[in-house]
């Protein structure tokens, strides 16, 4: 089995700034509901971008509560569901 390894720059966050996304140069991601799933779908592009997302979220000086708001204004393609992903 061989490994790949994937360095991702995850911004420190900045409690003055709030949570600051950045993302790949050319993401696809897309989000339905069927048949009572979430489905997520995404390039590689999206994959690394949603990563770093997540790991922005999951930073010890991020406070519980703190979200990620995704639709298709902000990040994810046409007619996709509105996605949420909350620090808990």
């Amino acid at each position: 089995m061989s490994n790949t390894k994937i360095e991702v720059y995850v911004p420190d966050y900045d409690p003055s700034i709030g949570l600051k996304f950045e993302w790949d140069d050319d993401p696809v991601i897309s989000t339905s509901f069927q048949k009572n799933e979430i489905i997520i779908s995404a390039n590689k592009d999206g994959l690394v971008s949603l990563a770093r997302h997540l790991l922005m979220l999951a930073q010890d000086k991020v406070p519980k509560g703190h979200h990620i708001h995704l639709d298709e204004f902000s990040g994810l393609e046409d007619k996709s569901v509105p996605l949420i992903i909350e620090k808990h």
